[in-house]
């Protein structure tokens, strides 16, 4: 990435060109620090433009009908650009998220093998951490909010004016408890868009909800920091960002493919390999990868994400879509 490029976060690829977009999540203290922007590159890597946002951060990035739209979580605002942006292309707003009431989602029984059960009550102050982005066939835009519980609906996202904001779905597995604070996270819908697959980062569980009034459902645990999700060819790939990792799972939930792996900080400050991936995109016949390198915890000298200066994409050639053994 640039010099000047922070926390490479989301992405997405205009199928017809290739050309890559990215978004960063620079929360930085104190704010006059932060630079974040949304970045376009072309299909072999060159940079072509880059549009500052400035303090607020930014998660979810998806190329749709033209226009690149972005999640704006510092400001709670669905923005977007023309896919061909330049330095100073207008940014128009979309739409705006609020607080929801009940501010936190329902109370989560958790039934335990002794035959006792917990009760996990969340506590929210009413912030829309929006996250995640997807778009059906249809042009209806589906959003998650980590911190609320919750997943948001937009009618016609790429000609509402003004736009109304839904909530589709809030349940107590959309929110966590864990020591990654992000509840529901990346989305994808399966081929057919039957089903909608949501990550929950926290948890590190892969959910779904069967499209459009079916019950959020466990499909996979133990994907420790699930993130950004993408189906391809009949696989669900899942950015693990706690373990380095991507995972492919299949619609039963079964793992097929590991892609990636930590292998240090180089002479430039730049990891090698994969290091806290938070997003992923296909082009062609390889996988890009948004290496977040986020450091989380307070201390300091206990994560390799420290020691990042300079940002990076990686990829990595997909494995042939004929199932694995």
């Amino acid at each position: 990435m640039p010099a000047d490029v922070r926390h490479p976060e989301s992405l997405d690829v205009d199928p017809a060109t290739g050309e890559v977009y990215v978004g960063t999540f620079d929360a930085r203290m104190p704010e006059s620090a932060r630079n974040n922007q949304v970045l376009r590159f072309a299909a072999d890597g060159r940079l072509l433009a880059q549009r500052h946002f400035g303090p607020t951060p930014l998660t979810g990035v998806a190329f749709h009908d033209g226009q690149v739209y972005v999640l704006n979580f510092g400001a709670s605002k669905l923005q977007r650009l023309p896919a061909r942006f330049d330095a100073d292309s207008a940014i128009e707003d979309v739409a705006t998220f609020a607080a929801l009431s009940p501010p936190a989602p329902p109370a989560r029984r958790i039934d335990n093998p002794d035959g006792s059960h917990d009760t996990i009550t969340f506590g929210s102050q009413g912030f829309p951490a929006i996250n995640g982005l997807v778009f059906d066939r249809a042009g209806t835009l589906y959003v998650s909010d980590s911190f609320q519980g919750a997943v948001y609906r937009i009618a016609n996202a790429a000609t509402c004016r003004p736009c109304e904001v839904d909530v589709f779905a809030r349940d107590p597995l959309l929110a966590t408890t864990g020591a990654l604070p992000f509840g529901a996270n990346g989305m994808a819908f399966n081929a057919d868009q039957s089903i909608l697959y949501i990550n929950n980062a926290g948890d590190g569980r892969v959910l779904r909800k069967r499209m459009p009034d079916g019950a959020i459902e466990v499909l996979a645990d133990s994907v420790y920091g699930a993130d950004g999700l993408l189906f391809h060819e009949g696989l669900l790939w899942v950015s693990a960002n706690q373990i380095d990792t991507l995972v492919a799972l299949d619609e039963r939930g079964r793992v097929r493919h590991r892609a990636g792996d930590f292998l240090g900080v180089d002479g430039q400050g730049a990891p090698r390999g994969l290091l806290f991936p938070a997003a992923s995109a296909v082009q062609g016949r390889r996988m890009i990868v948004a290496n977040l390198a986020l450091p989380l915890s307070a201390g300091t000298g206990d994560e390799w994400e420290e020691d990042v200066t300079r940002w990076n994409l990686m990829q990595f050639d997909l494995p042939d879509p004929s199932p694995a053994p």
